[in-house]
């Protein structure tokens, strides 16, 4: 670069850079206020300090811990073909394009432009005839023009780190919406599975009604009944029925469900047969300290990108406090008159070279306004930031505590189905040895189913409970997995004063 461009070009960032600080606009007095939760904020229950932690880190495809090749295949056929999931990809597609427009505009932009036009001249101007009056020519121009805009105060670095920041934050919210696909078809699943175990109960139910009717009117008609015992006998058989029919129908409705969080019609949950699940064990947790344990879910890894990307907001907003230089040159040929080809001659050739300067002086406070809105936006999204890890918390415990109960509660339900077992065996052989009469065996067997159920309920709450537990915690580990670093959630300390401000 020649010597004396080099000169001017100093001579006019330094006069810029004067001008600025003895301006008449200032960043004094707006900064974000809100401060980002850490461990020692957040504090742990008995029920995470006591969970265990040696236990494998949940899988990727951590469904297939239930063991149903049926589950894996629809969960698989779901992140396949869902129409959510090529939603949320689609949106992150757009946000790395608006990440890619924003870093063009770092780049040094070059341009063509040609115009050739025929051009008739008046006879007469509004000041007096011209040298071109009552002549026809033509007015033709070829240039290339270069720009560069300098980015001495890091604005458009800033603005393309907020967009990249965003398509970050796009991502982790497309892994969300994939988890929640994984977690509603499972727990879909885990419904239907208590819905056939409900279905073989109540049909055993029916079939055990059908034989104290049969038996009451046995009875009856051998003079030992009463037309009421028969009676009795026939009222619980219609609601029986009722409810094995609105099992068909939940179970139908299940059916659609799966198929339709897989992105299919309901003619291919038709298929769908009866769950076999059966859980291999309880996922472990990567350590005691809050941010650990929820540093792999989705949410808390998008709200923390949208946190950096509001820092890099902040600093945009601080950066047009300051001057913009651009580096302009152009080159080409310009002609008015003669030939059409006339402008490509050699004496015709023009160029330019120098800086464009925008130099903020006075603005009725925008600058200062969108200053504060960026400063307060970046409050809004550390505050949901903070409230994120206090529901991700909460919800590891509230699962943690719900899977203890639940195995509580299943050893009690097998402990009481066991009983229940039991007293049925010993109704069945004193009925088998003469020593009791039939409805014994029968009331016997009515409570074992009744407890049947209640063990396949608190089954179905068990395995929920795991899937909840997973979906706590974040899913499964992905490679590539990746949240900003603690200096990119903050802005950077960038001040402007003017002149005599304290």
């Amino acid at each position: 670069m020649p010597r004396p461009l080099v000169k001017g070009l100093t001579f006019v960032c330094s006069f810029v850079v004067f001008s600025t600080i003895a301006g008449c606009i200032s960043t004094h007095g707006i900064a974000p206020q809100e401060q980002r939760l850490g461990d020692a904020q957040l504090a742990t229950d008995a029920a995470i300090q006591h969970a265990n932690d040696e236990a494998n880190w949940p899988a990727e495809q951590w469904w297939r811990a239930y063991r149903d090749p049926q589950l894996d295949a629809w969960v698989r056929t779901a992140l396949d073909g869902s129409p959510t999931l090529a939603e949320a990809e689609a949106r992150v597609r757009m946000a790395l394009s608006l990440a890619g427009a924003a870093e063009a505009a770092e780049a040094p932009q070059v341009n063509g432009d040609v115009s050739l036009q025929r051009h008739g001249w008046p006879d007469d101007f509004f000041y007096g005839p011209g040298e071109l009056a009552k002549t026809t020519t033509w007015n033709n121009n070829a240039a290339i023009g270069f720009s560069y805009a300098l980015d001495l105060w890091g604005r458009e670095r800033s603005n393309t780190e907020r967009y990249l920041n965003i398509a970050y934050m796009t991502a982790a919210e497309a892994r969300m919406a994939q988890l929640e696909l994984e977690s509603n078809i499972v727990r879909a699943y885990i419904g239907l599975s208590l819905q056939y175990a409900e279905l073989e109960v109540g049909e055993a139910t029916l079939k055990q009604q059908e034989q104290i009717l049969d038996l009451a009117r046995r009875r009856m008609a051998g003079g030992i009944g009463t037309e009421f015992e028969v009676s009795q006998a026939e009222v619980p058989l219609p609601e029986t029925r009722r409810q094995l029919e609105a099992l068909d129908e939940a179970i139908a409705l299940s059916r659609n469900q799966i198929a339709a969080l897989a992105g299919k019609g309901p003619g291919d949950g038709a298929s769908i047969r009866r769950p076999t699940l059966v859980l291999a064990e309880q996922p472990g947790l990567p350590g005691k300290l809050p941010l650990q344990l929820v540093g792999q879910r989705p949410d808390v890894v998008a709200s923390r990108w949208k946190v950096a990307a509001q820092a890099k907001g902040v600093d945009v907003a601080r950066a047009e406090f300051y001057p913009n230089v651009d580096l302009i040159a152009s080159v080409g040929y310009s002609a008015v008159g003669g030939g059409m080809l006339e402008f490509l001659k050699g004496q015709k050739f023009t160029y330019g070279v120098g800086p464009a300067i925008s130099l903020p002086i006075f603005d009725g406070g925008s600058r200062r306004a969108r200053l504060g809105q960026e400063s307060a936006g970046y409050d809004v999204a550390v505050a949901q930031y903070n409230q994120t890890l206090v529901n991700a918390l909460k919800g590891i415990s509230d699962q943690l505590i719900r899977i203890h109960s639940m195995e509580i509660q299943q050893d009690l339900a097998e402990q009481a189905l066991a009983a229940a077992q039991k007293t049925y065996d010993i109704a069945a052989r004193a009925y088998s040895g003469g020593l009791t009469d039939y409805l014994n065996v029968l009331n016997a067997q009515t409570r074992l189913f009744q407890q049947q159920l209640v063990a396949q309920r608190v089954r179905a709450a068990r395995l929920a409970s795991h899937a909840g537990l997973v979906v706590a915690l974040g899913g499964g580990t992905l490679s590539g997995r990746d949240t900003p670093k603690e200096a990119q959630m903050v802005p950077e300390t960038v001040s402007v004063r003017a002149s005599g401000e304290r």
